[in-house]
């Protein structure tokens, strides 16, 4: 660690309202991990669902990976722990994002084959002709 990183890591350290803001980040960091592995799991009961599922498992593992090595830095004081912890918190983010980019395009793919559907059956010239 050089003279630089030293002094970062002190300063975090010294700053009592950063500490605690970190170890509040922690504990909701466990919690939404655990929340998004267990709803991962449900998700995965169906084929179709463990398309969404499986990447939730993977992002609320990160997530809490991330949150161990925000700890690790409370305790240790290593500037490299929190610089990882950031590593693992952006993948999380990351698959969350591509999770979210792939729902919102599958959702618009399924109104439109909906409409198609529906407007290829007719149900939509009947709905016109009510008089």
């Amino acid at each position: 660690m050089n003279g630089y990183d030293f002094q970062q890591s002190q300063m975090l350290t010294e700053n009592p309202g950063l500490h605690a803001i970190i170890t509040k980040m922690i504990t909701d960091m466990r919690f939404v991990g655990i929340f998004t592995i267990i709803y991962g799991v449900i998700t995965s009961l169906t084929i179709l669902g463990a398309l969404i599922g499986i990447p939730l498992i993977f992002s609320g593992m990160r997530l809490r990976d991330a949150a161990m090595e925000y700890e690790r830095y409370l305790m240790s004081n290593d500037i490299n722990a929190i610089f990882s912890g950031f590593e693992r918190q952006q993948r999380s983010f990351f698959i969350q994002k591509v999770i979210i980019i792939v729902s919102i395009i599958s959702f618009i793919l399924y109104f439109v084959f909906l409409f198609i559907i529906i407007g290829s059956s007719g149900i939509l010239d009947d709905l016109g002709n009510i008089q």
